[in-house]
């Protein structure tokens, strides 16, 4: 036995996270996870109290992948961010001008200049929506296949740039099509899904050699209570307006659906 054999190991070099970045729609925003005083919480806020970063979160609700390439980055790299996340391309896949190979070119672009700043990105890969949204069958498979375009867009974007990003894959993620883990638009997650999203996220970092001093808890606290009344007030107010508002975009996938037998791209 030799007397290094006989020395404690020494525990891994992990690297902090001084600055976080969060990049995409609404989601990243928050939504879903109201807090008591107005406002939302969400997944970036929850990863920045368990890494300690200081946050940078210029998402925006219905942003689409281009969005983040060409308004949101601008706003992120003067502040070189040592970790970023890119939540983007679900409001890609619900309008009739859907371009798969434009969405691979904006996230490839995103993915190269950020870590031209010595960043690490994760990009968030798509679960089946119509597993939680329900749709009628033709249009559910549409849908189904965007959302399989999407993510073949992501899986290239990463690859061509040597495949060293992060992937969060939420159609892995334990919970993550348990109804509890949606709010009550059944399009974004609730407190519960917010917090394992955010769980997730810091264990892939951790696994990627970041430091995640506080591991997020999935036990909900600090949130506003969803009751009966806001949900009936969200279909009034937000539900039904929202259908109407999607209806032009929508339309063209409903009957390309519908004509197709739901193959669409």
């Amino acid at each position: 036995m030799t007397v290094q054999s006989l020395l404690p190991a020494r525990p891994p070099v992990t690297r902090p996270i001084r600055t976080l970045a969060t990049l995409g729609d609404s989601t990243a925003v928050g939504l879903g996870d109201p807090l008591p005083g107005g406002g939302w919480r969400g997944f970036p806020v929850l990863l920045r109290d368990a890494t300690g970063a200081e946050l940078v979160n210029p998402a925006r609700t219905g942003a689409r992948m281009a969005d983040v390439r060409h308004t949101q980055l601008p706003a992120v790299l003067p502040a070189r961010p040592d970790v970023a996340l890119i939540c983007a391309g679900m409001n890609d896949t619900l309008r009739s001008d859907f371009d798969a190979a434009g969405v691979r070119a904006d996230l490839a672009a995103t993915l190269d200049a950020l870590r031209g700043v010595g960043c690490h990105p994760v990009v968030l890969r798509y679960h089946d929506h119509t597993r939680v949204f329900r749709l009628p069958g033709r249009l559910r498979e549409a849908l189904r296949n965007r959302v399989t375009a999407l993510n073949a867009a992501i899986d290239e974007a990463v690859r061509s740039g040597g495949g060293d990003a992060g992937i969060l894959d939420l159609h892995r993620l334990p919970g993550g099509y348990e109804r509890a883990a949606w709010s009550v638009d059944r399009l974004h997650p609730s407190e519960l899904g917010h917090r394992l999203l955010a769980r997730a996220a810091g264990e892939l970092l951790t696994g990627a050699g970041f430091a995640v001093p506080a591991p997020v808890d999935v036990r909900c606290a600090g949130g506003r209570e969803i009751t009966a009344a806001h949900r009936a007030a969200w279909i009034v107010v937000k539900g039904t307006p929202w259908l109407v508002r999607r209806g032009r975009d929508l339309g063209p996938v409903i009957l390309h659906g519908l004509l197709a037998g739901g193959r669409a791209g």
